[in-house]
């Protein structure tokens, strides 16, 4: 049996990871989304890891809702990319400036 700290590690190493991902490259959205979904990921890994080491199976549950909302949010963010990128011709963080007011 793998015991409870190696999970801690991988999902604060992965966590990590995504927060580099965030704070290194700021100008493309795709890569946002993937350093944000990759930190919701590490989170659920700490989730399943708390549920099967307490015996409780609300994190699991939970892991459920969180990986739902995920899904949408990837869908929403997706959508959104793809109509600024018709209008703007670029993904480009930076050069997004059309809702600035």
């Amino acid at each position: 049996m793998i015991p409870l700290t190696h999970y801690l590690i991988l999902g604060a190493i992965l966590f990590a990871i995504g927060i580099v991902g965030i704070f290194l490259n700021r100008k493309n959205v795709v890569i946002l989304l993937m350093s944000i979904e990759l930190m919701l990921l590490s989170v659920n890994i700490n989730f399943l890891a708390f549920s099967h080491y307490l015996g409780d199976p609300g994190g699991q549950v939970f892991v459920f809702f969180i990986l739902t909302v995920a899904a949408a949010e990837a869908a929403i963010g997706l959508a959104i990319l793809i109509a600024l990128f018709r209008n703007r011709r670029t993904i480009n963080v930076d050069d997004l400036d059309i809702l600035k007011g």
